[in-house]
């Protein structure tokens, strides 16, 4: 059953990569929702999947992977759109993104193109996607760049990416996801680069764009403060599986999952000082070609006992608040 506010729909995602004969299962059995004017968190360590999740979405996965299981569905009015289903190249797949679904990525130097003015860049997104003429598509370059905190746009709009700063090509690249007003807008961690004055006013032009034109919003992030101030919902991912999910208040209230609860400890909290205790997650990260066997977080976990070698089934904690843990009863206890 789809809500009405469901805007993309996840269902069993699992995308495998292969290298060298052997298969790394990046995304294994995912399942969500985004949900129109609401921002959605994917919170997790590096490698866990968060990225690969994204690209299967937009259908920009390199060569050596693919989408062997699961559903991506798109909800347009009343049209519903299989994005698995659609030629990664196709015609209505340029069509989508940019207009319908666009994507901030992690890093401006591999996504932008040296070789084109920043100013180009944004306004092709506007050729393809608007009736804009020339004139009005440099202005609203400009405008875009402007509402960045870029200095002097005018100028700007026609510089090449090697002449901007770090944080400038991230906000570059922020202006030509936002070109066109999309109906999703998926952000790979978009202020990595960027200092604090930044990212608040980044973060400021996002909630605008979740309030004004109902915009569903999926951030990436590690960073836990910003899923304090903007998520609506969270994903915590590890080692490709959704471990937890529910509403913001939910997740970071009342973890129910170890791996959840490990990672709020792992946080320094402003005004403890220097004496406060942190507690770094014990282990590594699995080898993903040798994974074991059952819950994946079991070699890290304090709650382990032989019932975590079998895969854990997913539990409704209460609400929308769910999670994949055999002990989450135990963990809530401990809070």
């Amino acid at each position: 059953m789809i809500e009405n506010d469901t805007i993309i729909s996840v269902e069993n995602l699992k995308t495998y990569f292969y290298t060298n004969e052997r298969c790394n299962k990046a995304v294994n059995g995912v399942s969500f929702k985004i949900r129109k004017g609401r921002t959605l968190c994917l919170v997790g360590e590096s490698g866990c999947g968060k990225t690969v999740t994204a690209t299967s979405i937009m259908r920009l996965l390199p060569r050596l992977s693919r989408i062997e299981e699961g559903e991506i569905t798109y909800y347009k009015k009343d049209e519903e759109i299989r994005i698995d289903q659609l030629e990664k190249n196709g015609k209505k797949m340029r069509s989508l993104r940019g207009e319908d679904i666009a994507m901030i990525f992690q890093d401006p130097m591999t996504a932008l193109n040296p070789v084109y003015t920043v100013g180009y860049q944004i306004m092709e997104n506007l050729i393809y996607h608007t009736a804009l003429s020339k004139q009005e598509r440099k202005k609203k370059a400009i405008k875009l760049l402007d509402n960045m905190g870029i200095p002097l746009p005018e100028q700007r709009v026609d510089e090449y990416i090697h002449q901007y700063s770090g944080g400038m090509r991230q906000r570059a690249m922020i202006s030509m996801a936002m070109a066109c007003n999309p109906k999703v807008l998926i952000a790979d961690e978009p202020t990595t680069a960027l200092d604090v004055t930044i990212q608040a006013q980044i973060f400021d032009l996002m909630n605008d764009l979740k309030v004004d034109y109902d915009t569903a919003i999926m951030m990436i992030t590690h960073d836990m403060g910003v899923v304090a101030e903007l998520a609506d919902d969270v994903a915590v991912m590890y080692m490709g599986n959704i471990v937890e999910s529910g509403t913001v208040e939910d997740v970071l209230k009342t973890p129910a999952h170890p791996y959840t609860k490990a990672l709020l400890q792992s946080i320094p909290v402003l005004g403890k000082g220097k004496k406060q205790n942190l507690e770094p997650i014990r282990g590594t990260t699995p080898d993903p070609y040798n994974r074991p066997e059952g819950c994946q977080f079991h070699p890290r976990c304090d709650y382990m006992t032989e019932k975590c070698y079998q895969d854990p089934e997913r539990t409704k904690v209460k609400g929308e608040h769910f999670v994949n843990c055999w002990h989450y009863e135990k963990v809530l206890e401990d809070e």
